[in-house]
């Protein structure tokens, strides 16, 4: 059983999931996915034949291993199935840290970043804690053809384009690029291997940054949190252990600073990097890696003995105390939640033609004490 806080969009964990549980499936698997919410990619799931589920109600059959990738839905399988043991996946330096559970036997980082926080934050014991690489599906992202001498078109390929695409417009624009962007609140549709083949020269991090490269792009590591280098082969080995990630994007979002990169450009290079990736990060590997790690796990269980039940109840009784103050911060969250969509419709309908031609709407859409007063109201919420 595989666990995941959701199954819709495309992004991070979602992906993941889908791509291990087709995997698992093609191998002789029985993944089962369970998800509170089934969006487009557990239809996609579900399609190819793996149950998807938001109620484990409905399953009477006993899993024989748990993998979890936040908490919560990873604590209520387990509370569904004693007797099951599980692993929990470390997505990145800004994951929820995981909370300790007896039947938790494997801690998973997916690079040297978290795995630091695991065992130097988080307090995980180390002979738990076990690093895979992210990886790609090579399937879905095949070579493009050889690179040109120069770039010609660049992508800004990420959920948070909108966030850092003005100074890489402007950075393409100096260096003579065509600069487009994909991701979430861009609009883009494509799937996401034939949209990567018709560019040069892509911005990206982490599992982004690492399918670009499959495909056969040069890659300059960027996102919202700031810039880091043009991925070359001589640094592959160690920008791969950072997974692209937080710890490489180091320097500020400066037109002057992506130029630099944009001119270190080496089609030769890039090939080589993108030979590498192919070689070293397909999904098939990583599976090996995950199987054999949940025969480990379940060797493990069976030899220990039976549950504490004592020490599980008291580790649930811990994760339901962190609720209260969870649940405190959530009008702050609907409240900036209904100020940024009112923010975002009023802009919209400002620029649209019939409320230029209306005045009342007009005025309404102009006035930004219109927008303060629903984000006054949204905050007394507060109990």
């Amino acid at each position: 059983m595989i666990t995941n806080a959701t199954m819709s969009g495309r992004h991070g964990t979602t992906l993941y999931v889908r791509d291990l549980a087709i995997r698992l499936l093609r191998r002789g698997h029985t993944p089962v996915v369970y998800s509170p919410e089934i969006g487009d990619v557990g239809w996609e799931l579900q399609r190819a034949t793996v149950p998807v589920t938001d109620d484990l109600s409905k399953i009477d059959a006993v899993p024989d291993v748990i993998h979890g990738n936040q908490n919560q839905e990873l604590l209520t399988a387990l509370l569904r199935f004693p007797g099951v043991p599980a692993v929990r996946v470390c997505h990145g330096w800004l994951d929820e840290p995981p909370w300790p559970f007896p039947r938790v036997l494997r801690y998973i980082p997916v690079d040297d970043t978290t795995l630091d926080r695991c065992l130097f934050e988080w307090g995980l014991p180390e002979e738990r804690v076990r690093v895979l690489l992210n990886w790609v599906d090579l399937e879905l992202f095949a070579p493009r053809a050889p690179l040109p001498p120069q770039p010609l078109r660049a992508l800004v390929f990420s959920n948070q384009a909108l966030r850092f695409l003005e100074p890489v417009r402007r950075a393409c624009a100096a260096s003579g690029v065509r600069l487009d962007a994909a991701g979430a609140g861009v609009g883009v549709a494509e799937e996401p291997g034939r949209l990567l083949a018709r560019y040069d020269l892509v911005f990206a991090k982490a599992r982004a940054a690492l399918e670009a490269m499959a495909v056969g792009n040069a890659v300059i590591l960027c996102d919202a949190v700031g810039v880091g280098p043009l991925v070359r082969s001589d640094e592959l080995d160690r920008l791969r252990r950072l997974n692209f990630g937080i710890r490489t994007l180091s320097e500020p979002h400066d037109p002057g600073t992506l130029a630099r990169e944009i001119a270190r450009y080496d089609a030769d290079d890039a090939a080589r990097v993108t030979r590498r990736i192919r070689e070293s990060a397909d999904c098939d590997h990583a599976v090996d890696e995950l199987v054999a790690l949940y025969e480990e796990v379940l060797a493990e269980f069976r030899g220990g003995g039976p549950s504490d039940l004592t020490a599980e109840l008291r580790a649930t009784s811990g994760y339901l105390r962190t609720f209260p103050s969870r649940l405190k911060d959530w009008p702050d969250s609907i409240g900036m939640g209904i100020w940024i969509i009112a923010r975002s419709l009023f802009r919209r309908a400002a620029k649209a033609r019939w409320v230029r031609r209306t005045p009342g709407v007009r005025s309404l859409s102009r006035h930004s004490p219109v927008i303060r007063w629903l984000y006054a109201r949204s905050r007394r919420l507060r109990p």
